[in-house]
C-alpha cells in the first residue's frame, strides 16, 4: 500500500467515478447539431471512461514523483499539461476508433461524422479529466503527509515524555542513597549495631528500588513495600519518635501508579517533618478510591521553628513532573502547609496495572 489508499481502492473509485463521467458523456455526445443517438453516445461514452481508469492510476506516482511544494511551478505545469494534453488527444483517437467500429454495425448511420465533429469537445473533457485525477491525487498525498506529520509529532511527543520521566527518575535515586547514608551516618559513632542493621536495610531498599525502577508501572502495594523499608531504616535511627499509620483501601492497593512516586514524599515527611521534632510525631499515608480516581494523602508533622534545610520543594517538584509527564491535566499534586503540620494530596486515575 503506499498513499492514503491502495492501488485497489483507488481502482474501485476511479471505477465508480466512471459511471457519472460516461454518463456526462453520453449527454455530452448526444445533443447538439451534431448529436449521436443515446445509444451509440453511450457505446463510446462508457468504454472512454472505462480506458481512462485504466490510463489515469499511474497519475498517482507522478503526482507523489512532483510534490506540490518541492517542484517549481513551470515544471508542474509543462508536466500537467503535456499529461492533460496526451490523455484529450488519447481519448478523442479512442472515441474516433469506436465511432468507426459501430460504423461498421452501422453503415449510413453518419456516426464517424458526428463525433468527428464533437471530438474537440471529447478532446477537451479528457484534458478536465486528467486535472481533476491530478487534483484528486494531490488531495490524497496531502491528507497522507498530514497523517505522517501527526504520527511523527505524536511519537517525538511519547519519546520526549518517556526521556523526561527517565531523567527524572534518574533523580530520585541519588536523593534516596544521600538521605540513607546520613542516616548510616548518624549511627555510626553511637550505634554501631543498629547501623550495621540498617546496611542490611539499606541493601534490601536499594534492591527493591532498582527492581521497581525498571518498571513502567507498579502498583501501590508494591510502592508501600519501598516505603516501609525506608522507614524501617529511619525507625532505627529515630526509634520512638517516629510512628507510621496507614490507612489504605484494599482496591487502591492494585492500582498503578509511576515507580518510585511517593517515595520522595516519605523522605520528605521524615526529613523535613517529624526528624525536626524532639518529640517525633506520626505519619500518616492513606490511599483511597472510588473506582475512578484514585486519592493519596502524605501527612506529617513539623516543628515552625525549625531551621531550613537545604532540599525542600524538590521531591515534590519531582513528583509534580512526573505525574504531568505521565498524566497530563488527569492527575495533580496539592500541598497544604499549616501551622505545624504538612499534607501532601495526589490525585490521579485509578487504573489497574496492566
Amino acid at each position: 500500500m503506499q498513499g492514503s489508499l491502495s492501488d485497489g481502492r483507488r481502482l474501485a473509485v476511479y471505477l465508480t467515478a466512471s459511471v457519472p463521467l460516461a454518463l456526462a458523456g453520453t449527454a455530452l455526445l448526444a445533443q447538439g447539431r451534431n448529436a449521436l443517438p443515446p445509444a451509440f453516445a453511450a457505446l463510446i461514452a462508457f468504454p472512454l471512461s472505462l480506458a481512462a481508469t485504466v490510463l489515469l492510476l499511474p497519475v498517482w506516482y507522478l503526482c507523489r514523483a512532483l510534490p506540490v511544494y518541492e517542484t517549481s511551478v513551470s515544471r508542474l505545469v509543462l508536466t500537467h499539461a503535456g499529461g492533460a494534453l496526451l490523455t484529450g488527444l488519447a481519448a478523442a483517437y479512442l472515441g474516433h476508433a469506436l465511432a468507426r467500429l459501430l460504423g461498421g454495425v452501422r453503415p449510413g448511420a453518419g456516426i464517424e461524422g458526428a463525433y468527428a465533429a464533437q471530438s474537440a469537445g471529447v478532446m477537451v473533457a479528457g484534458f478536465l479529466v486528467y486535472l481533476l485525477a491530478v487534483s484528486f491525487h494531490y488531495v490524497l498525498l496531502g491528507v497522507d503527509a498530514t497523517r505522517r506529520a501527526e504520527q511523527q509529532s505524536m511519537e517525538l511527543s511519547v519519546l520526549a515524555r518517556e526521556a523526561e520521566l527517565r531523567a527524572l527518575r534518574a533523580q530520585v535515586h541519588p536523593h534516596f542513597l544521600f538521605n540513607s547514608l546520613n542516616s548510616i551516618s548518624a549511627l555510626l559513632t553511637t550505634e554501631p549495631v543498629k547501623a550495621r542493621e540498617m546496611c542490611v536495610l539499606l541493601a534490601e531498599f536499594f534492591r527493591k528500588t532498582l527492581s521497581l525502577g525498571e518498571k513502567p508501572d507498579v502498583t501501590l502495594e508494591e510502592e508501600l513495600a519501598v516505603a516501609r523499608t525506608y522507614l524501617a531504616i529511619e525507625a532505627l535511627r529515630l526509634g520512638s519518635r517516629l510512628s507510621v499509620q496507614e490507612g489504605v483501601q484494599d482496591a487502591a492497593r492494585v492500582c498503578r501508579l509511576p515507580p518510585l512516586l511517593l517515595q520522595p514524599l516519605v523522605e520528605n515527611a521524615i526529613r523535613h517533618g517529624i526528624a525536626t521534632r524532639p518529640e517525633g510525631g506520626v505519619l500518616r499515608i492513606e490511599a483511597l478510591t472510588d473506582g475512578t480516581r484514585m486519592r493519596i494523602r502524605v501527612e506529617n508533622p513539623f516543628d515552625p521553628d525549625a531551621p531550613h534545610r537545604p532540599g525542600v520543594g524538590v521531591g515534590l517538584a519531582n513528583v509534580r513532573r512526573r505525574l504531568r509527564a505521565g498524566y497530563g491535566e488527569r492527575a495533580r499534586v496539592d500541598a497544604e502547609k499549616g501551622a505545624d503540620r504538612f499534607l501532601v494530596t495526589i490525585s490521579m486515575p485509578a487504573e489497574p496495572v496492566a
